[in-house]
């Protein structure tokens, strides 16, 4: 297999789904993200494409667990959608846009998830695509799904891409056991092209995720991380820790002055 001869930075670590801190400040809010350039953070967040091609931010396909309301993301458009609230907070599902407007300027990192629903995967790299070529600040994307970064890879081959991977037949996440052996096994690899791979932390390594991360190139990153001691564990095996629930004082013990980790 030829090896990755690009070069990948990854920032130092990512905020995951911004820096929240609840109940007061949910994930994937704008009040997250304005924490997370508050404290220096560059922030990994979850993209979707809804049903009038708006993009927005928010990790479930099932609004349920974040707004207390029944029903897919992608069946809504954006009117209906900014009548709903986060997590009995203020806060509305933000737009893409937005988050991009408020990380432009300000010199930190973003780590971009792709939610792939219903097979949407060509229209939401295409439409992720298009928006960021706009954009002037730094960016990876990344998706557990290999066919959104295979879409992604014809569309933009130039842009940093990383494959998310876990145990599925530990987390079937509502997979099929063929796919659940495909996606933990990295099959898909050799047409993903990834420049990184982040993978579960608390699962076991996979001989699939040693064989990938032996090659040269290819930078390793570690999810979700929740503790210091976990985040220290991480960065010892070399990878980019993307963590929550980590206080100020704590981050600040934990890289000192470090602004970026190049790899």
């Amino acid at each position: 297999m030829k090896r990755n001869t690009r070069k990948v930075n990854l920032a130092e670590h990512y905020a995951h789904r911004g820096y929240h801190d609840k109940p007061q400040i949910p994930e994937n809010s704008l009040a997250a993200f304005r924490r997370a350039i508050e404290y220096g953070l560059p922030s990994e967040f979850d993209v979707h494409l809804i049903s009038d091609g708006t993009l927005v931010v928010f990790h479930d396909d099932d609004l349920k667990r974040q707004t207390g309301v029944e029903g897919s993301i992608e069946a809504y458009d954006i009117t209906n959608l900014r009548k709903l609230r986060l997590e009995g907070t203020d806060e509305l599902i933000p737009t893409f846009d937005e988050v991009l407007e408020l990380y432009e300027n300000t010199g930190l990192a973003l780590l971009i998830e792709l939610k792939v629903v219903k097979g949407n995967h060509k229209a939401l790299a295409k439409a992720v695509a298009e928006r960021l070529d706009r954009y002037k600040g730094q960016y990876v994307i990344e998706s557990f799904d290999p066919r959104v970064l295979i879409a992604y890879r014809k569309l933009r081959p130039e842009v940093i891409r990383g494959q998310l991977v876990q145990d599925f037949h530990k987390s079937p996440a509502g997979v099929p056991p063929y796919q659940a052996t495909l996606l933990t096994h990295l099959a898909f690899n050799r047409f993903v092209k990834p420049d990184f791979i982040a993978y579960k932390f608390k699962d076991k390594m996979q001989p699939a995720w040693k064989k990938w991360l032996s090659k040269k190139g290819i930078v390793p990153a570690a999810w979700t991380i929740r503790s210091a001691e976990k985040y220290r564990a991480a960065v010892r095996k070399g990878c980019v820790p993307i963590f929550e629930k980590l206080t100020p004082e704590e981050l600040k013990e934990l890289t000192g002055s470090k602004e970026e980790r190049t790899h």
